[in-house]
């Protein structure tokens, strides 16, 4: 009789203790309370699951925290969940939100960094960006952190989308764009086709200055025969962006005869060769135009007043006026 009722006990506790374990599966496996557009949460640095869970519940959105961190510690995962910010979707379980907390699937925020930009155009952006942590180097101490000391930082870094959990600091994505940049060049620059430049760092000068003189991808190796000609025949490239870079700051939209007969390292109308460093960020389209020229006896080139950007390409100075005048003549029509 005894036995029949301890049996009977033991029969009770084991359907209850299953009930209690389908009850609590079931709530690690149903749906959360997240509303329609998502939620964010931010876990700091060393926060336990413990804190995590009972804010989740503060916030309404986790029924039982508490059964959340009793799973995590018996599966182990207590010790595992990541820093970082994420980002909850409807219909997540809390044991998928365990996982994602231990896989680290935080938000990735990015930051495209646009060909042609300079370099202090690309730092203002990056520091501006409220996922970024911003710090205060000056460029020079930026190179030396990079490895790249006593390098100018224009045209250093890569053009490219960047993606990154927040408080990514600017310094990690200076130096993932300047890797990219050094590999993208000797990628280039071993499969050059072009006799006129004597290394690495002028193919770099040369693409920054097409990418300024053209967005039309179908230019871009017609300009780079341009400026090699003009090179190799040792005449001065003879350039605007050129002049504009090294105006600076006084740029104020306008190129006068003064600008033209100033004297600065980067006025090409005054200097023979190549400024001495980049003018802009380029990207792999103008690098890539600027170690294969495009074939042709051009030397001279000026905007058509198209709105798609074109530009008329000249072999001779007399055809290259008559291509100025035609210009000119468009933009007073114009006005």
């Amino acid at each position: 009789m005894n036995s029949r009722i301890v049996m009977a006990l033991v029969a009770a506790v084991a359907a209850i203790t299953l009930a209690i374990a389908a009850f609590g599966w079931s709530q690690l496996n149903s749906a959360m309370a997240i509303p329609d557009e998502g939620t964010v949460l931010d876990i700091p640095s060393g926060t336990p699951l413990a804190s995590v869970a009972r804010d989740l519940a503060a916030r309404g959105l986790l029924e039982m925290p508490d059964l959340l961190t009793l799973y995590a510690r018996f599966s182990g995962d207590a010790i595992r969940i990541r820093a970082g910010e994420y980002r909850i979707l409807p219909d997540t379980s809390p044991r998928e939100l365990l996982r994602q907390l231990v896989e680290g699937e935080v938000v990735l925020h990015t930051l495209t960094v646009v060909e042609g930009w300079r370099f202090d155009e690309f730092l203002e952006m990056l520091r501006a960006h409220p996922a970024i942590v911003a710090g205060s180097d000056d460029a020079a101490t930026i190179m030396s952190k990079l490895g790249s000391e006593g390098i100018h930082p224009e045209g250093q870094f890569f053009p490219d989308t960047y993606s990154f959990p927040r408080g990514t600091t600017d310094l990690e994505i200076l130096r993932q764009a300047h890797e990219a940049l050094k590999n993208a060049l000797e990628t280039v620059w071993n499969q050059r086709q072009t006799l006129v430049l004597s290394n690495a760092y002028e193919a770099l000068i040369l693409a920054s200055i097409i990418e300024k003189e053209t967005a039309l991808g179908s230019e871009r190796r017609q300009i780079s025969g341009v400026f090699s000609r003009r090179l190799e025949r040792g005449m001065r490239l003879e350039t605007d962006p050129t002049v504009i870079y090294g105006i600076g700051s006084d740029y104020d939209g306008n190129i006068r005869s003064s600008d033209l007969a100033t004297d600065t390292p980067y006025n090409t109308y005054r200097r023979f060769g190549l400024p001495p460093t980049p003018i802009s960020l380029p990207g792999l389209a103008s690098l890539r135009a600027a170690v294969e020229p495009g074939d042709g006896d051009a030397v001279f080139f000026v905007a058509t007043g198209e709105p798609d950007g074109s530009h008329y390409f000249s072999a001779s100075l007399e055809e290259h006026n008559r291509a100025v005048a035609r210009y000119l003549e468009r933009l007073r029509n114009r006005n």
